[in-house]
């Protein structure tokens, strides 16, 4: 009775000297255990993990391209959907500064021959999601087999009578505002909103592979083409009719590029200190509400911590740019497929800085 119970102690006291040898995991092996899930046989992703403006980790999962078997890369670009309102945002922002609107007028400033609703609809409010403006996609007729622009949102607009609520009185992400935002950009700059972005904000922030991207007019290297997961097998989906709007989600970036927002954010070079703050102001509804919003950026904190982001999804894309400045730490993830959680996988990674 003795021996066997000295040969457990013994069977113990082994197993627990391998289990206390077994060498920690790498960071790059924590986040690598994170997308696990994807394989040279899928789609996947590609991540980018800043602190201190120094890069921890930059890394591609699965492949860019199926049907080539070309793999991400940090270099590959992805759709980044509805992040690219933080550029509209500020495009919107860097014509305020020169004077050429306020964010107080009205669209009928803009359009003079938009409907009266117009009227009382501001910049502000479309920035912030508080306009009311209709849903485009909810106004596409089934016969439609063309990809809408900007312009035919405008279009749709202009056909409607109302707004959900009264301006500035309701949060209610849109959309239709962003890709109106395109054409009051272009009215007042002379220039496409691609072209402007380029000249204004991709030129002078190095950021020389980020495009809004035109069929038959701009091209996208490196690129990533989307898919979904349906019913356990990927399939492409890369495009949808509402693709080809720009102002609400049409940029293609890569996680690179990405991290030279990432700076501008942090040492702002295009606009004065004081004026990008404005992006990151909470909206107070005329109740008293505060909504987690500014201007192209969603301000809700996670975990106690305060968190600048903006999440992206659209037909085969799912991504997440935030920030947690407490940690001086930015997280970057560009999701090639759909209906993913990018957020998720954001915030598992911030959870690796949170509790070591």
């Amino acid at each position: 009775m003795k021996n066997l119970v000295l040969v457990i102690l013994l069977v113990f006291v082994f197993v627990f000297v391998i289990v206390s040898c077994k060498p920690e995991l790498t960071f790059e092996q924590k986040v690598d255990e994170i997308f696990s899930e994807f394989t040279p046989q899928t789609p996947g992703a590609s991540v980018l993990i800043l602190q201190n403006n120094k890069v921890l980790l930059e890394k591609g999962y699965g492949l860019a391209n199926l049907e080539q078997g070309i793999i991400n890369e940090p270099k590959t670009n992805f759709r980044l959907a509805s992040i690219t309102k933080q550029f509209t945002a500020l495009s919107i922002m860097l014509l305020e500064n020169e004077g050429k609107l306020s964010f107080d007028d009205s669209l009928e400033k803009f359009f003079p021959s938009f409907p009266d609703y117009g009227k009382n609809i501001t910049v502000r409010q479309i920035l912030q999601h508080t306009s009311g403006l209709v849903d485009y996609e909810s106004c596409i007729d089934d016969s439609v087999t063309v990809q809408l622009k900007d312009q035919d949102v405008l279009d749709i607009l202009m056909k409607q009578d109302s707004t959900y609520f009264q301006p500035g009185t309701k949060h209610l992400y849109s959309n239709s505002g962003y890709a109106v935002l395109v054409m009051i950009i272009e009215k007042l700059s002379g220039k496409s909103f691609a072209k402007f972005l380029e000249e204004r904000i991709f030129l002078p922030l190095k950021m020389n592979n980020s495009v809004a991207f035109e069929n038959g007019i701009s091209s996208v290297e490196n690129r990533a083409y989307g898919y979904a997961n349906i019913d356990s097998e990927f399939v492409y989906t890369d495009q949808s009719l509402t693709s080809a709007v720009l102002g609400d989600g049409g940029i293609y970036s890569s996680v690179l590029d990405m991290a030279k927002w990432s700076l501008e954010i942090d040492k702002p070079t295009l606009l004065p200190k004081e004026k990008l703050s404005s992006a990151f102001t909470k909206l107070i509804l005329p109740n008293g509400e505060v909504v987690n919003y500014g201007f192209g950026w969603r301000l809700d904190p996670y975990k106690n911590y305060e968190r600048p982001y903006h999440t992206g999804s659209t037909s085969g894309f799912s991504n997440m740019f935030m920030k947690i400045p407490e940690l001086n730490l930015t997280i970057i993830v560009l999701m090639n497929v759909r209906d993913y959680d990018a957020k998720g996988y954001a915030e598992k990674i911030t959870d690796l800085f949170i509790e070591n």
